[in-house]
């Protein structure tokens, strides 16, 4: 058994079940461990010192801000259906991220993809390629704009 995978996986389950009935608690730890056994090759989780920092990062610095930038853009998309006279400029753009792991780049592509009039379409080395609703420029001054917020939150959580 993998105890970072059996950690992890107590861990969601947790918070998918969200009480601290025993009966649940004690389900939550048979299954987590059950999970950990079966699958324990297939995962590649290592907790480290800057785990738990990285984890309240992300749950109370990054998922508000996601949760922020993704209100704005619903609201942007819908403004853009409900008024037909606004231009939209749509396009390919490619992007460069200086995050260096898989789930830190994975979770950048997820959150342009979450966030209405984007959607990551490829991911390539440290390159990101996007379809925008609106590309403002190919610039990296506009790029960054789009997506840096992200990218500056999830440095600080990942590495």
């Amino acid at each position: 058994m993998s105890f970072s995978v059996f950690i992890v996986t107590f861990f969601t389950w947790l918070v998918l079940t969200w009480t601290i009935d025993p009966q649940e608690i004690i389900v939550g730890l048979i299954v987590s461990a059950v999970i950990s056994v079966i699958f324990k090759r297939y995962y590649n989780i290592k907790l480290s010192a800057k785990f738990i920092p990285g984890l309240f990062k992300f749950v109370f610095v990054y998922v508000p801000v996601f949760i922020w930038e993704m209100l704005k853009a619903n609201l942007d998309v819908a403004s853009r259906v409900v008024e037909p006279k606004v231009k939209v400029k749509p396009g390919f753009v490619r992007i460069k991220t200086d995050l260096k792991g898989d789930v830190a780049k994975l979770t950048l592509a997820n959150s342009i993809t979450l966030t209405p009039g984007t959607i990551t379409v490829d991911i390539k080395d440290d390159e990101l390629y996007i379809h925008w609703i609106e590309v403002k420029g190919t610039d990296e001054e506009s790029k960054k704009s789009f997506y840096g917020v992200f990218e500056r939150i999830l440095k600080g959580v990942y590495e």
